[in-house]
């Protein structure tokens, strides 16, 4: 099987597909406006929308699920999530209400004004989702390992797809902070237990892939231990 990765959106807020000669699984599903640069991407690989067999999600929060019920309701796509965030995601429970930890007017500013244009006051959260657990392997193009990480919320995942030596760690961590603007990996806001997070991440010691992509900011270059040894060189 021949698998390629497509980086959607940008490093405040990205998409990302896994493309093989199966079809298309998406990690993640950005805003609700993203659904053109979607399509875009995709025909530039010559693939479509009919192509995606699943989105898998990271977490519940807003930025994440945006086009996910898009596509469902449009295109028969299942949305995978662990079972923990399935009511968060579908706004059974309302959204959370964490504070930032810190926050600059510039970086603040276009994180909110990239969240404005790319649609997330018009977020339709998904009227069904496939619950997921910790340890499955999902049926999906690129064969997504799901790895439950708790602390950002209770139903955060990694996303291992080794068919692209890939990593996606949704908020665990965050490689440049969106309220700062600093760089550099570190665990992300507007978690609900950053500590529990840290000790979530444990579980992906010893991991082999080299590419590691957080929900905001760009890819860390490096294996789970570099992220870990990173992490904690921060004190």
């Amino acid at each position: 099987m021949t698998a390629q990765l497509l980086r959607i959106g940008d490093d405040i807020i990205a998409i990302h597909a896994i493309v093989t000669d199966d079809g298309v699984t998406l990690i993640d599903a950005g805003l609700s406006g993203d659904l053109g640069i979607l399509t875009a991407a995709l025909a530039g690989v010559g693939r479509s929308l009919d192509d995606i067999r699943g989105v898998v999600l990271t977490h519940g929060d807003t930025d994440h699920i945006g086009i996910a019920e898009a596509l469902r309701a449009g295109h028969g796509v299942p949305v995978h999530i662990l079972a923990a965030d399935a009511e968060l995601a579908t706004g059974v429970v309302p959204p959370r209400g964490v504070k930032a930890d810190a926050w600059r007017i510039g970086p603040t500013l276009r994180f909110l004004w990239t969240g404005l244009r790319r649609g997330a006051l018009r977020t339709r959260r998904p009227s069904s989702v496939v619950p997921m657990s910790d340890g499955d392997v999902l049926d999906l193009p690129g064969a997504p390992e799901i790895i439950a990480i708790p602390g950002h919320t209770n139903g955060s995942a990694a996303i291992r797809v080794p068919a692209v030596d890939a990593l996606f760690l949704g908020d665990a961590v965050t490689t440049r902070h969106v309220l700062t603007g600093a760089g550099g990996a570190r665990l992300a806001p507007f978690s609900d237990d950053a500590p529990r997070t840290r000790v979530s991440l444990e579980k992906l010691r010893g991991l082999p892939e080299a590419r590691i992509f957080p929900g905001h900011g760009p890819e860390f270059a490096g294996t789970a231990v570099d992220l870990l040894d990173a992490l904690d060189s921060r004190g």
